[in-house]
């Protein structure tokens, strides 16, 4: 007995200093990026002053290629960790095709994008999606950068390094990361995104500025002042920008509706789910456009597989205007979640005089 009980005393003992040892290396490890990042990379390139009112965009959460029609997820109750290899990179082709087939789009907004994760077998997303927008301007910022995410404890998620993407046709002025505050206390947030949005700056002939905001904002977490707080860090940039007198578009994967939002008709046959949290009207001032699509889901609810009437959906992906931009058009393009658990939403404005 009390050999078994010194080899058990050893044993838990080895597991105690594997637990912390485990913790120590992704503290020492921990991705921490600053509160502003300079993302400009390209140099002596000639920045003329867009000569142009009407632009189109689209935003997309892609799911890291990990979340089509056919996954279900554990995170939001279901079994699944991750698709097969093969699957993935059916995804991946049609983000892709998806993507290259749409090259009227001035600006893209694309989040989830990995750039080498376990849970998407290492592809090199940003690169395969850069090669597929060949000729256009791309911009990355990391939001999730951590050598090993040990949950769930049967097949953990591993390695995971991904972020957020803008494309655009034209020369950047300014390209910068913001960073969010964090939501979660030590060791958690260890081992959670860091939030962030990308700013980018576009000098217009009139001599004002074009300034788009992709985004990625905060999901499970309900406390509103986190959220509030959060939020405030992209308003009050943006309202700072409108001020100036400039041209201000956010827009990206909101994790909440828009202010009192429902569906319009029977929303493409699919079952609507509002979310825990709701934007607020007074999120923004009155004369700013909430922009969205209230015909189509944006997202779906990933605890089984995508069956049309059975999951319920939601609108999550939309922009936010300044009062000095006319929305022309706003349109889900519903793709059934054939290759992410979003559909991309596109848009179509003009800058006022």
């Amino acid at each position: 007995m009390k050999k078994f009980l010194k080899v058990l005393l050893y044993v838990v003992l080895a597991i105690v200093i594997l637990f912390v040892g485990f913790l120590a290396y992704i503290s020492v490890t921990d991705y921490r990026p600053p509160k502003v990042e300079n993302l400009m990379k390209e140099s002596n390139v000639t920045i003329e002053p867009l000569d142009k009112d009407t632009f189109n965009l689209m935003t997309w959460n892609i799911g890291y290629a990990g979340l089509g029609a056919e996954m279900d997820f554990f995170y939001d109750g279901g079994k699944k960790v991750r698709p097969p290899k093969k699957m993935v990179e059916k995804y991946l082709n049609g983000i892709e095709h998806f993507v290259t087939s749409h090259d009227s789009i001035n600006f893209w907004f694309i989040q989830e994008v990995d750039m080498h994760s376990h849970r998407s077998y290492n592809f090199d997303e940003v690169k395969a999606i850069t090669a597929a927008k060949k000729g256009s301007h791309a911009i990355f910022a990391f939001n999730y950068k951590c050598p090993f995410v040990p949950v769930p404890w049967y097949d953990p998620l591993g390695a995971v390094k991904g972020g957020l993407m803008t494309f655009t046709n034209y020369p950047y002025d300014e390209a910068t990361r913001y960073a969010y505050p964090l939501i979660a206390p030590w060791p958690n947030k260890l081992f959670l995104l860091d939030r962030c949005f990308i700013l980018t700056r576009f000098p217009l002939a009139n001599g004002k500025d074009l300034v788009i905001m992709n985004t990625h904002n905060s999901a499970y977490i309900y406390d509103s002042l986190l959220r509030v707080e959060e939020l405030d860090i992209l308003k009050n940039k943006m309202l700072k920008e409108y001020k100036k007198g400039n041209y201000v578009i956010a827009g990206g994967d909101w994790n909440a509706n828009p202010p009192h939002f429902r569906p319009k008709g029977n929303y493409d046959g699919d079952r609507f789910v509002p979310t825990k949290v709701q934007m607020s009207s007074k999120t923004f001032p009155a004369t700013w456009k909430w922009a969205y699509d209230p015909s189509a889901p944006s997202n779906r609810q990933n605890y089984k597989s995508f069956v049309r009437g059975e999951n319920g959906t939601t609108t999550i992906d939309y922009f936010i205007l300044s009062p000095n931009i006319k929305l022309l058009r706003v349109k889900t393009i519903d793709l059934n979640f054939a290759n992410s658990d979003h559909n991309p939403v596109y848009m179509k404005v003009v800058l006022k005089q």
